[in-house]
């Protein structure tokens, strides 16, 4: 497969909005192209059942649940929004799983504990994980921890896996980096690490961290750090390619950009090379997940899940 040539590395935002209500129709139809179509699977009161497939030319694009942070409909909602963008695999936010699972309330620290020692709890995770399967949606990572105790942890890693998840995410610090990871390896999982700005201050040490378990991995987040430090993130993901498991996905002007320092963009008008990334993970086959993280803001008459899918088809774009 031939590169795509773009200019600056990334798609222009005129040239992709052109496109978008062309492209956000054809989510909804089931075609049989293997670039990631979505797939018709039956019929209900005569209405086709899509299940999305967001997978093209061998990257996998997912989003966090965060990005659908403005709903209030908890996990019902939320896997609708990703059917909804056309999503297949996510990075799923914890908060509100145990209510939706029956657990007492977290002020009744007894009763929730008791509740997580039940026979029956890591039923209850598996029949969720049924649930999103169900929709075409696997979990591929969950951002959640029970406590920071070995027991604690080992619990959320064996929760973790009953959702199908190949580890948990967390912040990319000291402290989790020496817990998890040790937890992580006797389960068979991964330490998902996740930076913000760590790598613009002087004394970081990624390969410290990194070092403590070979379960600890990195979910690189690229807009922070190219929003941080100004380094293309590319050169990074070069280096350190086998210890990332997944990547976040954002536009955001540069350190160095003097009107507007290290913000939030809508794709596209934005400085990240979003394009150079996906065209190295495409072009490599590594096998890391590539979530869209939504965190610019969201304007009156748009909605989250439409901005999710319209970042979905801009990187579908890049990539076939």
């Amino acid at each position: 497969m031939k590169n795509i040539k773009i200019n600056s590395n990334k798609l222009s935002r005129r040239g992709f909005l052109n496109t978008t209500a062309v492209l956000a129709a054809s989510t909804l139809i089931p075609t049989l192209n293997s670039c990631g179509s979505s797939k018709l699977i039956g019929k209900s009161n005569e209405k086709s059942v899509l299940i999305p497939n967001s997978k093209y030319a061998g990257v996998q694009i997912g989003a966090i649940t965060y990005s659908f942070r403005d709903l209030k409909g908890g996990l019902v909602e939320t896997i609708k929004a990703c059917s909804d963008a056309g999503i297949s695999s996510v990075e799923l936010m914890g908060t509100g799983v145990e209510d939706y699972l029956g657990a007492p309330d977290s002020k009744k620290v007894s009763e929730l504990k008791e509740w997580r020692k039940s026979h029956g709890t890591p039923e209850k995770y598996a029949q969720l994980r049924k649930t999103f399967n169900d929709a075409g949606i696997n979990i591929h990572i969950y951002k959640w921890v029970a406590g920071n105790t070995e027991e604690e942890l080992d619990y959320s890693f064996k929760v973790a896996k009953a959702l199908g998840a190949i580890g948990i995410s967390a912040e990319l610090d000291e402290s989790n980096a020496r817990l998890m990871g040790p937890v992580a390896a006797q389960n068979g999982m991964y330490a998902i690490l996740h930076n913000h700005y760590q790598y613009a201050e002087t004394n970081f040490n990624v390969d410290k961290l990194l070092a403590y378990s070979p379960a600890n991995m990195l979910n690189f987040d690229i807009g922070h750090y190219f929003g941080s430090t100004g380094l293309n993130p590319t050169d990074f993901i070069l280096n350190y390619h086998d210890r990332i498991a997944s990547i976040h996905l954002k536009d955001k002007t540069g350190k160095n950009n003097i009107s507007q320092e290290n913000k939030n963009q809508v794709w596209g008008q934005g400085e990240t090379p979003i394009s150079e990334v996906l065209f190295l993970i495409r072009d490599k086959k590594w096998p890391i997940y590539c979530d869209i993280e939504l965190e610019y803001p969201v304007v009156p008459w748009s909605s989250s899940v439409k901005e999710v899918r319209i970042c979905k088809e801009y990187c579908r774009q890049i990539l076939i």
